[in-house]
């Protein structure tokens, strides 16, 4: 499996920070420990280009992240104060998703160990999201006639919201959201697919919701492509997520997803998005669920099959 990562996707935060910014080297730590990954299926992207960022930004927007001009209710509003680390990390997680939705329509599978920030709007960032890594790709996917239909399953505990806002009338950009009800943004964009779940959502009830979903929700995209956004803040104790999933549950709504999408013979690009576990560690441990569960997968399907 081919996965994007660079170790400038870390940037020092002032202590006692919230965002559990070490999650990202601790991800490529585990996965390579674990033989999950091959060094040699490491890529490091570049920083993404101001033309890319702008088929979905605007230009005052991207003026402001490459000056340091936000105000200081703007960057309030991302919730990481602005630094050229900040930026230059942002534009390189762009680029990762680029290179996994390109390595996926190549391979079938892959990964961006960044990536899926999904409360960033055209003109503004949010919820520590600063540029919308999958409406760019999908904007470069469509422009460069690699793909017409994509589908984003975004199953983060919070809602998809920048992204819905932005495929809101691309009818060829179809979004599934599957996030707590109650929980952050306070007032939600409107996906393709929205299915708000209460507060304190254990795994029995999330796995049997997101099951009876799936189907249609395929059905319905008929993509060219599947970006998955596998968020891991749905787990019991995350700090911001009030949900329950234990880590077996985790990895049975990703078996449930990945299955679904390898069954549909569609590429899969796999994303992080949200965390918040009691330290980073414990949160690239959550995540690394996904890429597990992604390789066994589609290596159990290639053996049946044979398939290379």
């Amino acid at each position: 499996m081919r996965v994007s990562f660079h170790p400038d996707y870390f940037v020092a935060l002032p202590d006692g920070h919230p965002f559990p910014m070490a999650k990202f080297p601790a991800l490529h730590e585990i996965l390579l420990a674990e033989s999950v990954i091959d060094p040699v299926d490491v890529i490091r992207p570049r920083e993404a280009p101001l033309d890319l960022l702008r088929l979905v930004h605007t230009e005052d927007y991207l003026w402001k992240l490459a000056t340091g001009n936000l105000t200081n209710a703007e960057e309030r509003r991302i919730g990481i104060p602005w630094s050229e680390r900040l930026w230059r990390r942002s534009k390189l997680a762009v680029n990762g998703t680029l290179n996994a939705a390109f390595m996926a329509l190549e391979d079938g599978l892959a990964g961006n160990l960044a990536g899926g920030t999904h409360h960033a709007y055209p003109d503004h960032g949010q919820g520590y999201c600063v540029l919308n890594d999958v409406a760019i790709a999908i904007r470069e996917l469509q422009r460069g006639n690699r793909i017409r239909r994509a589908l984003v399953i975004d199953l983060d505990v919070h809602q998809g919201n920048g992204t819905a806002e932005i495929f809101s009338d691309d009818a060829d950009v179809y979004t599934f959201s599957m996030h707590g009800e109650k929980n952050f943004p306070a007032r939600k964009a409107v996906s393709d697919r929205d299915v708000g779940l209460p507060c304190g959502t254990g795994d029995a009830n999330y796995l049997r919701i997101l099951a009876g979903e799936l189907p249609g929700v395929l059905a319905a995209a008929q993509a060219d492509i599947v970006f998955y956004l596998a968020g891991v803040d749905p787990a019991g104790g995350d700090r911001y997520g009030r949900m329950l999933l234990s880590p077996e549950g985790l990895a049975a709504r990703d078996r449930l997803v990945i299955e679904a999408v390898r069954t549909s013979g569609k590429p899969l690009v796999l994303l992080l998005s949200g965390g918040y576990a009691a330290t980073p560690r414990k949160t690239a441990e959550l995540h690394a669920i996904a890429y597990r569960v992604a390789v066994d997968v589609y290596e159990a399907r290639s053996k049946r099959t044979g398939e290379q």
